[in-house]
């Protein structure tokens, strides 16, 4: 489905590209996601996991940044996190203001069993296009993302 506006040509070709953009995208990260139902994750929370357990500890404002979250998003998301004794949030002495998030033993346990069964959907997801459109599509979208 394409955009019904009645624009310019420009217009009219970016609003159908970021449609198509965009319910893609929906889709794909709905397919990608579906798993994390059966051990009660928002797409955040996993979010939160794999970037501890792939990066390590983090600082708060660094997994907001990374996640692409607001500061009171991600203190909502640790907070359901930190509540089932999945991650930890340790204040720095120095500095007070700043809190790390590490994964508890629970965390990593818990990422370490559902990782691979989003790495295979991803791929499932993924494989009705070709190795070559996966890069191609990965550069276009890296083109646009940095856009600032």
């Amino acid at each position: 489905m394409g955009t019904h506006h009645q624009g310019t040509e420009q217009e009219v070709r970016a609003l159908d590209a970021c449609i198509k953009l965009v319910r893609a995208a929906e889709s794909v990260s709905s397919q990608i996601h579906h798993h994390l139902e059966a051990v009660n994750l928002t797409v955040s929370q996993f979010g939160v996991l794999e970037a501890l357990w792939h990066l390590g500890t983090l600082s708060q404002s660094d997994l907001a940044h990374k996640l692409l979250r607001s500061g009171g998003n991600m203190t909502l998301v640790i907070d359901n996190l930190e509540k089932r004794q999945l991650v930890r949030r340790d204040r720095q002495s120095r500095d007070r203001r700043v809190v790390q998030v590490c994964l508890t033993d629970a965390g990593t346990q818990l990422i370490q069993e559902i990782f691979p069964r989003h790495v295979a959907a991803i791929v499932q997801t993924m494989n009705i296009l070709t190795a070559t459109e996966q890069e191609e599509l990965g550069r276009l979208c890296r083109r646009l993302g940095r856009q600032e």
